[in-house]
């Protein structure tokens, strides 16, 4: 389930500087965090570690439950990023009823409806890139390094860790999305998801590299905790 929390309650909490970077941070792992682990990461005092914890788990951005150390004793107190994430909304929109009434069309429309579907979020896609390039006043072609930058920041909080590998000469784009924004619709319409997901993700690609193989090796279709792109890419 969603949660739906005060707009002003959501944005003053996360207005922190140090306290947006540990939900960032937090949200690119599928893993508990103790106090500890928070604290030593960021170099802060435990007792801040745990207030900002703390604040990010009012507004609904992270749970906390205890977990046995398997050491003996108490449980300790974890925490870990929700699933569902969080919502901004006044007045309350329901923006997951449109995308289910969305998928079940395509669904039932069949392989037509996909295709068009595919088009268009590749259209959006491409669409999102060009709108940073025209932030950043940057014009192609622009270095290796800064194209992969302008993708981490465009994607990183929606779930895409972008990671350059080289082999024999050859460099790929390795995508993990840890944080899929549509993993609750995944169960009934997982195939579909992952086709407009995918095209997507070539749509901001294509806009920046070559590409000659574009390629899913892990996904949450199959019980992953990653979905894993791989694209061999020229510069």
């Amino acid at each position: 389930m969603i949660t739906i929390i005060h707009p002003i309650k959501i944005t003053s909490t996360l207005a922190d500087e140090t306290r947006f970077s540990i939900y960032e941070y937090m949200l690119q792992r599928k893993e508990f965090f103790t106090v500890q682990n928070i604290a030593d990461e960021f170099k802060i005092h435990s007792n801040v570690a745990r207030l900002h914890l703390t604040k990010l788990a009012e507004i609904g951005a992270i749970s906390s439950e205890y977990l046995k150390t398997g050491k003996g004793g108490r449980p300790g107190r974890v925490y870990k990023v929700k699933q569902d994430g969080i919502t901004i909304s006044f007045p309350r929109r329901d923006h997951s009823l449109l995308l289910k009434w969305s998928l079940n069309l395509i669904a039932e429309l069949g392989e037509v409806a996909l295709e068009k579907a595919k088009e268009l979020s590749y259209e959006d896609g491409k669409m999102s890139i060009q709108e940073l390039l025209s932030e950043r006043r940057h014009r192609l072609p622009l270095p290796f390094e800064e194209k992969v930058n302008l993708l981490t920041n465009s994607a990183k909080l929606i779930g895409y860790i972008p990671e350059v590998k080289e082999h024999e000469n050859v460099k790929s784009l390795v995508f993990s999305i840890f944080n899929c924004p549509f993993h609750d619709q995944i169960a009934r319409h997982g195939k579909i998801v992952c086709a407009l997901h995918e095209s997507y993700l070539r749509g901001q690609v294509e806009v920046l590299f070559e590409t000659e193989v574009f390629s899913q090796f892990e996904s949450m279709l199959h019980s992953c905790d990653y979905c894993n792109y791989k694209i061999a890419i020229h510069e």
